[in-house]
Parts: C-alpha cells; sequence; structure tokens
C-alpha cells in the first residue's frame, strides 16, 4: 500500500479498514489514534483540500514548514485533551506543546455589572487549564505524525461522493482529479464538516437551533502581556472570548478574538477601519489587557446549534461538526469531539483484536450510548450559557451575579466547574485509564 507520503495521483486500493471522509483536526486526531503502534488497521483518509507533502522538504515535518501566521484561527483544548493527546504516540504532545500557549487563569465577568470569577490553574494542580494552539499549527503537526504511519494513505485533494452500506460493510466511492474509484471498508467515518454533503446525501436529518447571532474571528494585540489569562466576557450585544496566543513576530502579545455580535452589527465591523474596530472592542472589553492596538484579518460565520439525529448506521459513524456543531461561546466543540474519537477508537481498537466486524452496527450503537451524556451535558452547557447571560430580567440578573461570586469564592464549585469543562467527568478519564491500561 501507499504509504502517507504518496499525496498527488494516489492509487487506491480496493479494500481498506476504516475510510475517514474528512482529514481536519477530528478526521486526523482518529486517525492518530486508530493507527497506534500495536494497531494493523488499514485507514484511507479522504480529504478535500490539498494536503502539504514532506516528500517534498525531506530535512523538515509539515509542521516545522509552518510558519506562524498572525491571521490563523485558533483552537482552545482542554487538560482533558492534553491527556487524550498523551495517550497518543509517543512524542505526539510534546510537539504540539511546541506551538501553544498555556491557559493560566480564566476570568468570567458580565461587563457593567458586579460579580465575575477568576478559575487558576492552581485549583487544580494541574499544570494549566488548558492551551490554545492556531488551527494550521495543529492540523500540520497531525499530519506530519500520520504521514509516518505506513498503515495509513491520504487521498487528497478530493471526496467521497457516496457510501452504499452493504452486509460486508460499505462500499465508498471517492472522487479524485475528476475520476471516481470505488473502494470497500468495514467502516465509513463521515467527519466532513458542520455543512456534511455526505451527511445530506445519506438522508440523515438534523436539528438546528440558529441563534441569529455571528460569530466575528480575529486575532489581536494589545500593550500588556495576557500572562496566560483566558476571557469570557459577557456584554448586552453577546458573550466575548479573548484567548491567549504566543506573542507575535514582533513581540507583541496577542490573543484570539471571538466575539458574538448580531449579522448587521458584524457586517459592519467586518468592513470598517482597523482604528473603528479597535476602539469599538475596547469599549466592549476594556482596558484589563491595557489598549489593543492591532487587528488582523477579520471574518465571521454564522452561529447555529447542529446535531444529527442518527450519528450510526451499519458501517458508518458520523463524527465532529457534522455529529454536531456547537455554539463557541464555552470553547467545547473540538474538546467533544475528541473524547468522541477517544471512545470510539477505544471500542474499535478492541473489536479489531476480537475479529469482529468494525461495521457492526450493534458496536457502533454502544459507542453513541457511552457517548450520550457527555454530548447531552456539553451540549446543553454550550447554548444554555449565552442565553442565561443573554436575559435582561432583573431576577436572572441578579442570578446571574450570585452565581459568579460563589463560583469565585467556592474551592469545590470552582473545580466541579473545571473538571466538567475539561471532560473529566464523563467520557475522557475512563478513556484515557483504559488507553494507558493497554498500552496504547
Amino acid at each position: 500500500m501507499n504509504s502517507a507520503g504518496s499525496l498527488e495521483n494516489s492509487s487506491l486500493e480496493n479494500n481498506y479498514d476504516i475510510v475517514i471522509a474528512g482529514g481536519g483536526m477530528v478526521g486526523a486526531s482518529l486517525a492518530m489514534q486508530l493507527s497506534g503502534s500495536n494497531s494493523s488497521l488499514k485507514i484511507l483518509i479522504v480529504e478535500s483540500f490539498p494536503v502539504l507533502d514532506s516528500a517534498k522538504n525531506k530535512s523538515n515535518s509539515s509542521a516545522e514548514i509552518y510558519s506562524s501566521s498572525f491571521d490563523a484561527r485558533s483552537t482552545a483544548l482542554s487538560f482533558g485533551s492534553r491527556k487524550i493527546f498523551e495517550t497518543m504516540d509517543a512524542g505526539l504532545w510534546e510537539s504540539i506543546a511546541r506551538h501553544v500557549n498555556s491557559i493560566q487563569s480564566i476570568h468570567v465577568s458580565e461587563r457593567g455589572r458586579f460579580g465575575s470569577s477568576m478559575m487558576t490553574a492552581e485549583d487544580t494542580q494541574w499544570p494549566a487549564l488548558g492551551y490554545v494552539i492556531e488551527n494550521a499549527w495543529l492540523g500540520s503537526v497531525l499530519i506530519a505524525a500520520l504521514k509516518e504511519k505506513q498503515n495509513v494513505q491520504f487521498c487528497a485533494p478530493a471526496n467521497v461522493a457516496a457510501i452504499r452500506s452493504t452486509q460486508q460493510g460499505v462500499v465508498v466511492d471517492v472522487e479524485e482529479n475528476g475520476l471516481r474509484q470505488t473502494v470497500k471498508a468495514q467502516l465509513a467515518v463521515v467527519a466532513d464538516g458542520a455543512n456534511s454533503n455526505l451527511r445530506k446525501a445519506l438522508g440523515i436529518d438534523t436539528s438546528v437551533n440558529k441563534y441569529y447571532q455571528v460569530a466575528l474571528i480575529a486575532n489581536v494585540s494589545f500593550t500588556k502581556s495576557h500572562q496566560g489569562i483566558a476571557y469570557e466576557r459577557f456584554t448586552d450585544e453577546g458573550p466575548m472570548a479573548l484567548l491567549p496566543l504566543a506573542d507575535s513576530d514582533t513581540n507583541d502579545a496577542r490573543a484570539a478574538l471571538v466575539w458574538t455580535l448580531d449579522k448587521t452589527e458584524a457586517d459592519h465591523y467586518l468592513q470598517c477601519s482597523d482604528a473603528e474596530f479597535l476602539q469599538q472592542l475596547q469599549r466592549r472589553f476594556g482596558d484589563r489587557q491595557g489598549e489593543f492596538i492591532r487587528v488582523g484579518e477579520r471574518f465571521s460565520f454564522p452561529l447555529q446549534l447542529v446535531e444529527a439525529k442518527e450519528q450510526a448506521r451499519s458501517g458508518i459513524v458520523v463524527m465532529g461538526n457534522a455529529a454536531h456543531s456547537l455554539h463557541p461561546v464555552a470553547g467545547q466543540g473540538f474538546n467533544l469531539a475528541l473524547r468522541d474519537c477517544a471512545c470510539l477508537s477505544e471500542l474499535l481498537l478492541r473489536a479489531a483484536e476480537n475479529n469482529m466486524p468494525l461495521g457492526n452496527l450493534s458496536l457502533l450503537q454502544s459507542y453513541v450510548a457511552q457517548q450520550q451524556q457527555d454530548q447531552q451535558k456539553t451540549i446543553l452547557f454550550s447554548d444554555q450559557l449565552p442565553k442565561l447571560f443573554g436575559r435582561k430580567q432583573w431576577a436572572v440578573s441578579l442570578f446571574r451575579r450570585m452565581g459568579l461570586l460563589l463560583l469565585d469564592i467556592s474551592p469545590a464549585a470552582k473545580q466541579a466547574f473545571i473538571k466538567h469543562t475539561a471532560g473529566f467527568n464523563d467520557g475522557a478519564a475512563g478513556v484515557i485509564n483504559s488507553h494507558q491500561a493497554r498500552g496504547l
């Protein structure tokens, strides 16, 4: 079989164990978990965007080729997600860690109201509450690691055009360079994003809750060091998150901004001058980080909660944003998806060891059942938090302020809240222990 280094004009085999449609952060993370040193699973990743070929620059991995961009989009990794990455290949987290900025504290407040809460790594005795990484770095580290796997093959740029279930598994149609090839597999994973064409083609319905707001995304810099503090600030217009990043090439303190706005206001801020944008950001956020002095490229996306009504069929499983796309206010989307990947990979590796079919419906349904509570709680939290802070009734406002004060003065409440957002109350802890016990 071709190794992952051969990406262009790929020659596909007739049979794979698993085909992953979507080579983004979720698809790549799942492939990493399934392709460990003890695994003999044959995995095909079909990705619609070109993937850099490390063979073209043998002196560097793709992670080393990538040059830090001020405008790169970022992801907040929970401490639970770090523990999951540590169960993968030796050295993977160390490679990721070279490009992260740790979150030492999280400051939650409401503009114009008393009451706030500061949660710190000392509250949990963890080295950090979480980590912020630019997506391009995380993606390139994962791809570089996968290229070293002899049991993983990429087909990119290409698309999965169709998936059909059979008694033996699935038949997958792959379109590459205008040509369609057909491969067979035991299991097909649909991980092609929130607007998944495959999910639609399979006739899997979704429930959609529109928030009628958009998230404006940009990287910003300011005059004070952020000291590893992440901010979650709730305003009358919507929540605003500021996630600490590594300093810019000019040594400016820098953070990833996620600003929730109505569409009209967001459209204005996308088009206005940098000076006006920074002035309005300063007015909404305040002076905790000193003066905002620079903003990178601005872009936005509509906010809505999308949930697939089916996550498993015989030979097919839906993952990541294709399964559940969340409000970004609490930064839970990728962390939940990573816990899903950890749970599914554990079940699939056990099945492979026992020569069980990987696409067995009862096996896939057991994955959905195991992750159901984690998914429901995380989705509810991400959905209800902005709604709670968006209500203007006096009694609700008082409840919010008292809740923040209680969270700030109660160590037990802080620990419970932090462990919940890190994923340790449900799937992550059990999966981590199981992986470590099996030597994965």
